[in-house]
């Protein structure tokens, strides 16, 4: 991860959760920050005055947005680079950027209307999602000042390319920072209807066999990460519920889905409902 932490910012209330995010990304990457409000770009089949004027108009309120931003961050140690990027939608023009930069890494806030310590994907975060080629960090609303030096990083892991995917994005940042590294599998609870059809003996053979199986593949994925303190959980439950009420983690990486183009976060349906559910940061990770 060479390339600067990009995070995009609006104004709206959760455009400090983002700068808070992303300066605590920069600082243990130790990758410059870029700040970038993007403005509309003049349509090609403008309105002639009109469509200038409320252009110049829109281009003033970026300005004022950059103000804010660079208030927000005064006397941070991190070089921090101001951006104003003109394009047609804001999430197409952080995609722009991140390619364009190389960026490490692309951070958001959560939607305008999410409820506190919960995260909610607005449209921008939804269409970054869908063809990145760098992790996206979505930070909750009302998200608090990074904790102290000892911080626990979590990873959603499953063994697939995506899971690993997640599972070295995640190891690379302990190392940076000495936190502890701790990663989660779900397996699912047995369903009522099923002992009644099979069996109970069926039924628990079958989650036993499961969790034996995850139980293995948590302890091959912690050998496998060299230099970084490592702890695993296998959670019963509600893969989605479990994850996203994981408060003992202060940020929570997961891949984007078992399959798509590869280099681009492609989300899929777990990754999907997290970005709207988690209570603690998310990084979604194109498969790499």
């Amino acid at each position: 991860m060479t390339g600067p932490v990009i995070v995009g910012v609006d104004g709206g209330p959760t455009s400090p959760d983002a700068l808070t995010l992303s300066r605590w990304f920069a600082e243990a990457l130790g990758a410059p920050l870029v700040v970038a409000v993007v403005h509309p770009a003049p349509a090609a089949l403008g309105s002639g005055r009109i469509d200038a004027e409320w252009v110049a108009d829109r281009h003033r309120a970026a300005e004022r947005v950059l103000d804010g931003a660079r208030k927000e961050l005064e006397g941070v140690p991190t070089e921090v680079d101001y951006r104003m990027v003109a394009s047609s939608s804001a999430a197409h023009g952080l995609h722009d950027l991140a390619e364009q930069a190389g960026a490490a890494m692309v951070v958001i806030g959560s939607g305008r209307t999410a409820t506190k310590d919960r995260l909610m994907a607005g449209s921008t975060a939804e269409r970054l999602l869908a063809g990145s080629v760098c992790p996206v960090a979505i930070a909750p609303a009302g998200l608090p000042a990074p904790p102290g030096e000892r911080r626990r990083i979590g990873v959603a892991y499953v063994d697939t390319p995506d899971g690993r995917a997640a599972l070295n994005a995640a190891a690379d940042m302990a190392r940076r920072t000495g936190d502890t590294l701790r990663l989660y599998t779900v397996v699912a609870e047995g369903d009522a209807s099923l002992p009644f059809l099979i069996g109970d003996d069926v039924e628990r053979a079958f989650l036993d066999t499961a969790r034996e199986t995850y139980e293995l593949s948590l302890r091959r994925a912690a050998e496998s990460v060299s230099r970084v303190d490592i702890e695993w959980e296998v959670i019963a439950g509600n893969v989605v519920d479990a994850l996203a009420d994981l408060t003992e983690v202060d940020v929570l990486y997961c891949g984007s889905r078992g399959y798509g183009p590869a280099r681009r976060v492609l989300l899929g349906g777990v990754s999907t409902r997290l970005v709207r559910r988690a209570c603690r940061p998310l990084v979604v990770v194109p498969r790499g």
